[in-house]
């Protein structure tokens, strides 16, 4: 299975000629070195020199989505050189369409970031574009490098900017959040790296991902190394119980450091199981599927219920991501076409949705000066571009149909429902059941989180932006001006454009999707479902000679 593996959708279609994803990953690293030689004093070159770095990285990211065929698996566009020759390590780049969503994702998000951090950040312009640009190439390498060291040494670079970001432009209590998020990615990291280091090993001194893969593994070694790979990457989404750091963080950090952190990093952890964990250990990933689904369902309820009760808009928001992501989890833990194409849709959605609700509560906070939901009410009033603003990415946030939301989670229930409902038509007695159950019951409780989510949300912008203006503190608010309208009406237009018409962006994932669930969901099945591998097998059988003979 594993040599099917490599050579659907893992192996190099396309390669050689410039090295187009070279330049994409370290093109910031490049700004940010060329304003190491410009004085700090000078704030506005600082703006304009990161501005246009930001703006170089997303052309050369449309000019690599120009390049890249949607319609065929594997990795495109790849950069092989020798890097550390001495442990056979390799700077391997590659893209295709699980990471090309993401890609432009990140590439689109941070100059808006830059557009909005004008404002914001008011001390020390020059080392926070240099901490974004870095970080910019921690993300973009994230998602490309196909060598386990090089990915490594990539989601390691992420973690000082962000630490930074929070640490010196964060809020009163930014030192706690920042040694909180620090312990907690690192020692999901260190982890990793320990997992890392015996697969090198038993792959033969090879670090490539298409090399690890192949590599024969017992299933004790499976368990406790994806155990390692799964730990760190729950830690990043993050998933209930390691979410604990999540709220503090969103709370303290700048409102860049909220959007970037939303918008792309928590991504990288559901990334990275798709990218690494699952294909790597495909027989634990069945085993523990339902560890997943529990995870998943919990974080989906909890993160709800804990929004609905907070009083900073802020960390309400935060709370909202732990719910959301729980959605993606749950699509992935079922792993099947149309849950996997709604996870890595929603992943996106969220990115959107939640970058541009932080956008809009960090631009009232610049005016009010406080984020407790009480102190407000009736501001939309003051405020009516802002409100309509807010209520629109509500509507998406809640999964409003004709909103972006709405689409990637009606994936995921399609998916998930698909997997359960087999339980009341398949006999009891076969060898599925138990896991059919978890998975109906599992998302039948998820569908709360649609409930909840709305209530927590709705309940909001009754509080803040309806009813009478009784805070004379508010009553010098103003309207968000152009520059804050065209920021959150870009991510505006794309939450539309994929809420009305989301074929072409599930075309993105579409190919990739299929060539991953082909070899990867029996050997899932196998260890999670024997009796449903045996029907699916049987199923594959018949249809290749009808598809042989309609041919």
């Amino acid at each position: 299975m594993h040599e099917v593996l490599t050579q659907a959708w893992l192996q190099p279609v396309s390669g050689g000629g410039f090295p187009l994803l070279t330049l994409l990953v370290l093109l910031p690293t490049v700004f940010a070195v060329a304003q190491l030689m410009v004085p700090g004093e000078h704030g506005w070159a600082h703006k304009a020199l990161g501005l246009v770095g930001s703006l170089a990285v997303l052309l050369v990211a449309l000019v690599v989505f120009g390049a890249v065929d949607p319609g065929i698996a594997g990795m495109q566009r790849v950069d092989d050189f020798a890097w550390i020759p001495a442990v056979n390590a390799r700077w391997t780049l590659g893209i295709d369409g699980l990471s090309l969503p993401y890609v432009l994702l990140t590439a689109g998000l941070v100059p808006l970031v830059y557009l909005g951090a004008f404002s914001t950040i008011e001390t020390r312009f020059k080392e926070f574009s240099i901490a974004m640009l870095v970080l910019e190439t921690g993300m973009l390498g994230s998602l490309l490098a196909t060598d386990l060291l090089a990915f490594y040494v990539f989601w390691e670079v992420m973690l000082v900017p962000m630490y930074l970001m929070i640490g010196i432009w964060g809020g009163k209590d930014r030192i706690y959040a920042t040694v909180k998020f620090f312990i907690y990615t690192m020692f999901g990291s260190l982890l990793m790296l320990v997992a890392i280091l015996v697969l090198y090993h038993k792959a033969g001194g090879s670090f490539r991902l298409t090399d690890v893969v192949a590599a024969k593994l017992t299933d004790q070694e499976q368990m406790w190394l994806f155990g390692a790979f799964a730990v760190a990457f729950l830690i990043k989404v993050p998933a209930f119980p390691f979410h604990t750091w999540l709220p503090d963080a969103h709370t303290e950090a700048p409102t860049p450091g909220s959007v970037i952190l939303a918008g792309v990093l928590l991504k990288l952890g559901t990334y990275g199981l798709l990218r690494f964990a699952i294909p790597l250990f495909p027989g634990a990933m069945g085993r523990y599927a339902w560890v997943f689904v529990a995870l998943a369902v919990i974080g989906i309820v909890f993160g709800a219920l804990m929004a609905y009760v907070q009083t900073d808009v802020k960390r309400l928001v935060a709370y909202s991501s732990v719910s959301h992501l729980g959605f993606v989890l749950l699509g992935i833990a079922v792993f099947n076409e149309e849950a996997l194409q709604g996870a890595i849709l929603q992943g996106v959605n969220h990115g959107l949705s939640t970058g541009a609700l932080f956008f809009l509560v960090g631009f009232v906070y610049e005016r009010a000066h406080t984020r407790e939901i009480e102190a407000f009410g009736g501001i939309a009033k003051k405020m009516p571009v802002f409100a309509a603003f807010f209520v629109f990415v509500t509507m998406s946030s809640i999964a409003l149909p004709l909103t972006n939301g709405f689409v990637g989670e009606f994936l995921i229930f399609a998916g998930s429902f698909k997997e359960g409902v087999q339980s009341a038509l398949l006999p009891r007695t076969d060898g599925g059941y138990v896991w059919r159950n978890v998975v109906l019951i599992g998302t039948g409780i998820a569908t709360l989180g649609i409930v909840l989510g709305a209530v927590y949300m709705l309940s909001v912008v009754r509080r803040v932006f309806f009813g009478e203006l009784t805070n004379p503190d508010m009553a010098h608010l103003r309207d968000i001006g152009w520059r804050e309208r065209f920021i959150v009406g870009v991510l505006a237009v794309f939450i539309l454009w994929i809420g009305v018409k989301p074929s072409g962006w599930l075309h993105l994932s579409e190919a990739t999707v299929h060539a991953m669930v082909a070899p990867l969901r029996p050997q899932i099945q196998q260890t999670r479902s024997p009796a449903d591998y045996q029907r699916e097998q049987r199923a594959a059988l018949h249809h290749r000679p009808a598809a042989a003979a309609t041919e």
